[in-house]
């Protein structure tokens, strides 16, 4: 008995644990499924609620930007008639049509008057043309903007329009200060009414959702525009003109309430389950579709690209990343003159390798395996039948539509014109440099005469003394003769140095660019310079630094641009005291920019504003004689070595020229 009693209390405590775990699971799946039919509703109303306020300020926005726009639109039909007011090219007959014509097309304008500084009316859309008297506020913002100079808008008040019996209405006035120089003569005064404003750029279909109204910065109602009646004050937005003068916002206030929760839940609950099973036909219907429209497009695509490439007259070639060519257009078929069979799929060596450029294709073949590319440059191809062809090479990766890189892509362009072009361009320059170089011999021809006249009048003295000295017979004292013989060498290898100066100046030679220094340079054509220098009575001073680098450079190119500026500092100088008169030419290194710069200085007459911004231009000259090409030959020839010419004034009067040029050791760094 006892067992049996023990064991029975066992048996009914063991089914406690599993039956609350039976219902405690369905329990909690009940107030789950629960807690999200209450949460789904909710969340739908809450973004409902959130897409209605993000669609009125969406719509608030636009509706103040229509207003702000047509503001714009007649703030800039005021400010064209105010100018052609100021210049007196409206007569009243016209200034009145313009007018009337602004207030047909802007309903927004009351209207438009021009009132004289003394407050008479100088012209009016009124056709009555009765006098107005304006508010004390529009007053106050016409004496602002006479004193400003800019059009400004008055805080919109209750007026009585045109001094009738007409009910009081609040208006806004826009003035334009005029202005004939410094004279003024008057405003014209726009004068909008807020409650036209809203009527006329508010749309119908807004003002039927939305109580529209226009507030000051006290909040105070200008105008109201409300269709649909007044708004519940459940959504709502506020959005400043941001007009000068006046502080107006528009604010829009929602008629529609709140939405309910109970009609969400059912009906969103029937729209689900009723469009379900459309949803599902539409969406395998609309991937078929899809399917077919993209397999169009995409036919139509290759047809399109493929006609485009064989269309263009630049050469594609691509390469994988060994190098085989697995594309060509026809374009690069006419440039390399081999069909695309017979070159799609070959490795280099390519048949249209040139031999004499074979080491540079191998290197850049090379540098292409390594999975570098040069993204420009410029060789040569050579054609079956040994033409060889010029071309500009762009090269940029290959990839495909998931980033990964599958080769290159070339473009190929026939440069042949472009370099016949450079080449006629160079010969041109060149006869163009001799001109000139002739050009400044004839115009220095008279100086040289006199100069070569001393030198050879010494000669015949000293050789007459000598021939003296021996017509006395005798003893021939070697002491006396041999100084009288001694000057009239010196004299003859003067003159000597003088023509060589000028026979190496104008002589026609090939531009050849080698290391040279700037004192060696001037002392190439000192003799010329001090020439010049002599006839105007001119100092000629150089300072040139001992540790100055060397440049790379063509002498005579830059030797006659030395000359050109010294010459024209010389004759710049020519109505200037001769105290004033010193030409200097001095010359610095810069570390930072490693390149050298000359300048050549004088104290002139200086350059004026009106002849500085066209004085490298070609044929313009202030010479009655000048061929007006000196200081663009001058230009020219410094951007050739990779230099720049400019100008600037003296402090101490005059101008000063400089024209820089990389260093030979800028150069050398650069190429290691």
């Amino acid at each position: 008995m006892t067992s049996a009693h023990s064991t029975a209390p066992v048996s009914r405590r063991r089914p406690y644990p599993s039956t609350s775990l039976r219902w405690l699971l369905p329990i909690v799946l009940v107030l789950f499924f629960l807690a999200i039919l209450i949460w789904l509703p909710w969340q739908a109303r809450q973004m409902e609620s959130n897409e209605r306020q993000e669609q009125l300020i969406a719509d608030t926005l636009w509706v103040e930007q229509t207003i702000r726009f047509q503001l714009g639109r007649d703030e800039e039909s005021l400010r064209s008639m105010g100018v052609e007011i100021s210049t007196g090219h409206l007569s009243p007959a016209l200034l009145h049509e313009r007018m009337a014509r602004l207030l047909k097309n802007g309903h927004e304008l009351l209207r438009v008057v021009w009132l004289k500084p003394d407050g008479q009316l100088a012209g009016s859309s009124d056709p009555l043309a009765t006098p107005v008297e304006l508010s004390p506020s529009s007053k106050a913002t016409a004496d602002i903007t006479r004193k400003t100079r800019r059009p400004m808008y008055t805080q919109p008040e209750a007026q009585t329009p045109n001094q009738s019996a007409a009910p009081a209405a609040v208006l806004m006035d826009y003035h334009v200060p005029l202005f004939r120089g410094d004279e003024y003569l008057g405003s014209l005064v726009a004068t909008y009414q807020t409650s036209a404003l809203l009527d006329e750029m508010v749309p119908w279909w807004f003002a039927q959702d939305n109580q529209v109204s226009l507030v000051d910065r006290d909040d105070k109602v200008l105008a109201r525009r409300a269709a649909a009646g007044p708004g519940h004050g459940v959504y709502t937005h506020k959005r400043a003109l941001d007009l000068p003068g006046a502080s107006v916002t528009l604010v829009t206030d929602s008629v529609k309430s709140e939405p309910q929760l109970l009609p969400n839940l059912l009906v969103g609950s029937v729209i689900v389950l009723s469009l379900g099973l459309l949803w599902s036909l539409l969406a395998l219907w609309g991937h078929i579709s899809r399917r077919l429209a993209a397999e169009g497009a995409l036919r139509q695509q290759m047809s399109f690209r493929t006609a485009m490439e064989n269309s263009l007259v630049t050469g594609l070639r691509a390469r994988d990343l060994e190098g085989r060519i697995t594309y060509v257009n026809p374009a690069f078929c006419q440039i390399v003159g081999y069909p695309a069979e017979e070159i799609v799929g070959k490795l280099p060596p390519m048949p249209y390798w040139a031999p004499e450029a074979m080491t540079e294709y191998e290197a850049r073949f090379a540098s292409v395996l390594a999975g570098k590319v040069t993204p420009q440059f410029e060789t040569i191809f050579q054609r079956p039948n040994g033409e060889r062809v010029p071309v500009l090479v762009f090269e940029a990766p290959l990839v495909d539509n998931h980033g990964k890189q599958t080769g290159w892509m070339g473009s190929i362009l026939d440069i042949s014109d472009r370099k016949r072009i450079e080449e006629l361009n160079r010969q041109q320059q060149e006869k163009l440099q001799a001109s000139a170089r002739l050009a400044t011999m004839g115009e220095i021809a008279s100086m040289l005469a006199h100069e070569l006249n001393q030198p050879l009048a010494a000669i015949s003295s000293y050789t007459t003394g000598a021939l003296n000295v021996l017509d006395r017979g005798g003893e021939v004292d070697c002491t006396i003769l041999k100084p009288a013989l001694e000057q009239a060498s010196a004299q003859a290898q003067r003159a000597g140095q003088i023509i060589r100066s000028v026979h190496e100046f104008v002589k026609k030679r090939e531009p050849l660019r080698q290391e040279v220094a700037i004192p060696s340079l001037l002392d190439g054509i000192r003799a010329l310079i001090e020439l010049q220098a002599r006839q105007s009575y001119v100092a000629f001073r150089t300072e040139l630094p001992d540790d100055l680098p060397s440049v790379r450079a063509d002498r005579v190119m830059i030797e006659q641009v030395l000359l050109n500026l010294t010459r024209n500092a010389i004759e710049a100088m020519q109505h200037v005291p001769p105290a004033q008169r010193v030409l200097r030419v001095v010359a610095e290194y810069d570390k930072d920019s490693g390149q050298v710069s000359v300048a050549v200085i004088d104290q002139g007459h200086g350059i004026p504003e009106e002849v500085a911004q066209r004085l490298f231009s070609p044929f313009f000259s202030t010479k009655a004689e000048g061929m007006g090409m000196g200081l663009n030959i001058c230009r020219t020839a410094i951007e050739f070595h990779g230099g720049a010419l400019s100008f600037r004034a003296n402090p101490q009067g005059g101008t000063i020229f400089t024209f820089v040029l990389p260093a030979v050791l800028a150069v050398t760094e650069q190429e290691t």
